[in-house]
């Protein structure tokens, strides 16, 4: 059993990172914090990071394997990837933008990969820019570097294939919608809204981190059973083939997500109430930033929904970050003593947790745990709030 998050690495590749999210430091903060072992970094493409990388293996610490991925201390797998935004065009007959993850077995493969792209994006030393090609374009140049391409964060308003450009994935990609075999849920969305749309019955969900720092690596992760760790491995599971396949997904509670509910630019707030909401109920504006769960209910052709018999469970969890009263020192006494966040956040009692910081906070981490805790919705942006009584 394997578990696959996803991360970014810093400046100057991502704008909005922590300089502290390097190659070296996310396989370090899988391997001894977070007890991940395969790991998926999507801006192996920017030159700037394949320096990085050629460096990592050369101090002898890591290694590529056969079957596709870099082994860090016999313990993780990093798997190599690209997150591009393609240019399409929406529902409306209007220019839309989605991004894409794709996922590369070698250092060879995304070095061609990042060659190739550089003919369609302006800058490939930074991370998630446009192309200027379709997704219908981008699963060939994958293909023929032997990747895979998933759609990202598949629900959000803004760059992404439901939430900006159309209601339904298989126009986008035609009769290329088969190679689509997984998409990634998003933090403001879960199985429950997500098989709401039939032609996502068949196709595999994935929750991920889209970690901008290091203790956000791991907030929504997947559970994989599979032989051993390597990128084709990763492929047979997300296919569901010859035995492999997820076992569990990990991911936020929807509402934390920071585009979960419809929010009101002109109001500055997220809008509860039934969904879908298209006009903001306080000044009546249309000046919105529709959410996830409205968008899903708007576009959805079914009214309740249905998960294939082997659609996994999806487990709600809070990570220590959003706890309340939990800072960052204190997170790292609770980490040098248990070791791990999954160990904190599954499987101990509230009387281990307790003797290191305290009742009232056990109590919201376990109450978090049995989905107890109490949630102010996020939107326009913003995460929503555990709200502690």
């Amino acid at each position: 059993m394997y578990i696959l998050v996803e991360a970014k690495i810093g400046k100057p590749i991502k704008i909005t990172a922590a300089r502290s999210l390097n190659f070296a430091n996310i396989a370090k903060e899988c391997c001894d914090r977070k007890g991940i072992q395969m790991v998926g970094i999507i801006d192996s493409a920017s030159p700037y990071v394949i320096e990085d990388i050629e460096n990592f293996l050369k101090n002898g610490d890591a290694y590529e394997i056969k079957d596709g991925g870099i082994i860090y201390k016999d313990k993780v797998c990093i798997i190599l990837g690209s997150e591009i935004e393609t240019s399409e065009i929406n529902d409306e007959g209007k220019t839309g933008s989605a991004h894409n993850l794709c996922y590369f077995p070698s250092l060879e493969d995304i070095k061609g990969f990042s060659k190739e792209m550089s003919t369609h994006i302006k800058n490939m030393t930074l991370s998630s820019q446009r192309a200027n090609i379709s997704a219908y374009q981008l699963i060939d140049i994958v293909e023929k570097y032997h990747g895979i391409l998933i759609p990202a964060h598949a629900f959000t308003p803004h760059k992404s294939f439901y939430g900006n450009c159309t209601s339904r994935l298989s126009r986008i990609f035609q009769d290329k919608f088969d190679k689509i075999f997984a998409i990634e849920l998003g933090l403001s969305a879960d199985t429950e809204l997500a098989d709401q749309i039939s032609e996502l019955e068949t196709r595999s969900f994935i929750t991920n981190s889209d970690a901008h720092s290091l203790p956000k690596i791991a907030r929504e992760y997947n559970k994989l059973l599979l032989n051993d760790i390597s990128f084709k491995e990763l492929v047979k599971a997300l296919k569901r083939e010859e035995g492999r396949k997820i076992l569990a997904n990990y991911g936020l509670d929807p509402k934390l997500g920071k585009y979960h509910r419809t929010y009101c630019e002109t109001c500055d707030r997220a809008i509860e109430g039934n969904p879908p909401i298209g006009q903001c109920p306080y000044c009546h504006g249309t000046n919105i930033t529709m959410g996830v769960l409205d968008r899903i209910v708007k576009i959805r052709d079914k009214e309740k929904s249905i998960s294939p018999e082997y659609r996994p469970p999806y487990i709600y969890q809070i990570p220590l970050t959003f706890i309340p009263g939990l800072g960052s020192k204190t997170i790292d006494k609770l980490l040098s003593t248990f070791e791990t966040e999954m160990n904190i956040l599954h499987k101990l009692s509230q009387d281990d947790i307790e003797a290191v910081v305290g009742e009232k906070v056990a109590k919201t981490i376990i109450n978090a745990r049995e989905g107890k805790a109490s949630i102010q919705s996020g939107g326009g942006g913003v995460y929503g709030k555990l709200t502690v009584g």
